[in-house]
């Protein structure tokens, strides 16, 4: 098996840590039936790939063997951006095509119940090779095998892609960047998603905005309150996560 290393190198602060806590722990509570999930947004940069890449890593260190597949085939940022290779690997697109097997395109990790496969190169045809009976098969293989199959596709909002594989999937996962994103967009791929008869289990919030005095600072002191050094906590809703480094306020 190839090896490859996911990086590391981004700190999650705590409201990230325990968001993704919450999230794992409320995608367990989804039920067994619930093994291969796509995860897809409405627009590029809402963070989907970041999500798929922990929602993976937290349930491996919960001991759930888990597969990750990069099913964005038009601008995968896997090989270049999130781990250890520095250019383009072999990966779904060529196994697709017939280009190469499947133990060619997997790749272990530093987690030992994670596996990962890349993309690959881009293809001139994407949408008929993901919703290809060759896909399909590989999906029906891999959901007996891993305890998990996560698939990062391409945003739902742009190209069709996440809705030809929705059809082979237990569930789907949306993901949404705050103040960014119309609620009409949402509602399309949410219901685009549901035409796939494919199970919407939730969405993402992303990117929340945690400034003093914002509606989300509010929200949370509100609901969760803060702990003794001013940082905030409390697990939130299903789905909820943001980043932002918490300032301790000065004591008068």
């Amino acid at each position: 098996m190839n090896v490859t290393t996911i990086n590391e190198t981004k700190k999650l602060d705590y409201s990230a840590r325990e968001a993704f806590k919450s999230l794992r722990t409320n995608f367990l509570f989804c039920g067994d039936e619930f093994k291969t999930i796509i995860i897809t947004s409405s627009v590029k940069n809402e963070g989907k790939s970041t999500i798929s890449i922990e929602l993976a890593k937290s349930l491996a260190v919960a001991d759930k063997k888990v597969l990750l597949i990069d099913a964005d085939l038009r601008k995968s940022v896997y090989a270049t951006s999130y781990t250890t290779n520095t250019q383009e690997v072999v990966g779904l697109s060529e196994f697709l095509s017939g280009q190469t097997d499947y133990e060619q395109i997997l790749y272990s990790t530093q987690f030992e119940n994670l596996s990962l496969i890349f993309a690959g190169a881009v293809p001139p045809n994407p949408v008929e090779l993901l919703g290809s009976t060759k896909f399909e098969e590989l999906v029906k293989q891999k959901r007996e095998e891993y305890d998990y199959v996560i698939i990062d596709a391409a945003p739902l909002g742009a190209v069709i892609d996440a809705a030809a594989m929705a059809a082979f999937c237990d569930g789907a996962i949306m993901v949404i960047a705050a103040n960014e994103i119309r609620t009409r967009l949402a509602q399309d791929v949410k219901e685009q998603l549901e035409k796939s008869n494919c199970k919407v289990l939730g969405a993402i919030l992303n990117r929340i905005p945690m400034k003093s005095g914002s509606y989300y600072d509010t929200y949370y002191r509100k609901y969760y309150g803060r702990s003794k050094n001013g940082a905030k906590y409390g697990y939130g809703h299903y789905g909820t996560y943001g980043y932002g480094d918490e300032k301790k306020k000065k004591k008068k």
